[in-house]
């Protein structure tokens, strides 16, 4: 004899249901072999990144004290963000199959970049876990930018202002974001908020330390100090408009909602378009979708895995957002200024009783 399904007999069904879907998906990714090392790939890439920085360090020597220099502060303003996305890379483990193998490549080019390789990796990981989730996900929560409309409610004080006009400050902001990553790195090593803090305080000190006495002995006061602005501000711009696209703009989930591991990732996530020029702009970033899926898939099968993984939406009814890079900046601008439109808003003076 057949009985009705109850609510909870639906809802634990649907569960199910979902956590099947994501199996089936990892089927065929695992299939194809979109999950195997790519040693040689990240060989080749480290070793140009490599030679990129020892031609920035010859043409420092050669330039001497030159106001070219800070033309050669830009470029290494690249070189180091494309350091940042190896070390990104070896967080998630993409490098090697060893955790430890990983971890040194991570750290070596967390020095390089000045960024603590284990507080972000620790930041990170919780980004992974609840993208765009407003109580727990840390890259939405930024005292200086609001990204919803509650959120701009709790602003005070000078970040009240800057959320009031954020759409227009966005990119401004971003000179400052990899001197914040840095300072923020100091702040986890001296506080022991890492488990290795004489390491990282150590791989923090020495690269920069040696960077500023080179500029220092080598440059004048002024050209040091410029030299250094240039290189940081660049950076956080290059950093800032890498990491940007890839969830402002896209639904922000609250702790009432619930949704499973597949959806949470793709419905959170958009991807950027173009050609093999985007994957090694924005380091493989632009596979925001398949790269929240499955975190552990080294970079160049990104491209590979994509097909598969639209496909498998479009099969599932489940949404996939694509944009084009200049389309994706467009929509991260509206929505922040969509989020900081209640502090816009002209307060009427009460009629007199």
């Amino acid at each position: 004899m057949c009985s009705a399904m109850t609510h909870s007999d639906v809802s634990v069904a649907e569960k199910s249901s979902s956590r099947t879907d994501f199996a089936r998906l990892a089927k065929e990714i695992k299939h194809a072999g979109l999950l195997d090392r790519r040693r040689g790939y990240y060989a080749a890439r480290i070793g140009v990144n490599a030679l990129l920085l020892a031609a920035g360090v010859v043409a420092f020597v050669m330039l001497g004290a030159s106001w070219w220099q800070l033309l050669n502060a830009a470029f290494l303003a690249v070189v180091f963000t494309q350091f940042a996305f190896i070390g990104h890379d070896a967080g998630h483990g993409q490098i090697f199959r060893t955790r430890k193998t990983n971890d040194l490549v991570g750290y070596v080019h967390g020095g390089f970049t000045g960024i603590s390789y284990e507080w972000w990796v620790a930041k990170h990981n919780l980004h992974h876990a609840h993208p765009n989730h407003e109580d727990h996900d840390p890259d939405i929560d930024i005292a200086a930018l609001a990204f919803s409309r509650s959120q701009s409610g709790e602003k005070r004080g000078v970040y009240r202002w800057v959320a009031k006009y954020q759409a227009f400050l966005f990119f401004p902001l971003l000179l400052v974001e990899a001197t914040m990553l840095r300072i923020a790195s100091f702040h986890a090593v001296l506080n022991r908020g890492v488990k290795r803090p004489l390491l990282e305080a150590a791989l923090l000190t020495i690269p920069f330390g040696g960077l500023l006495a080179a500029l220092f002995i080598v440059l004048s006061p002024g050209q040091a100090v410029l030299f250094i602005v240039v290189n940081q501000g660049l950076m956080g711009i290059y950093l800032g408009c890498s990491f940007a696209p890839n969830h402002k703009g896209m639904p922000i989930l609250s702790r009432e909602e619930e949704l499973d591991h597949l959806r949470r990732q793709v419905l959170t996530s958009r991807n950027i378009s173009g050609g093999r020029w985007v994957d090694g702009l924005l380091g493989g970033l632009n596979y925001q979708i398949e790269h929240h899926l499955f975190p552990h898939m080294p970079r160049p099968n990104l491209r590979r895995a994509q097909p598969l993984v639209r496909d498998f939406c479009a099969r599932h009814g489940i949404s996939y957002s694509q944009a084009s890079l200049i389309a994706s900046y467009t929509i991260v601008l509206r929505h922040l200024h969509d989020a900081g439109a209640p502090l816009r808003r002209r307060v009427r003076p009460q009629p007199a009783s």
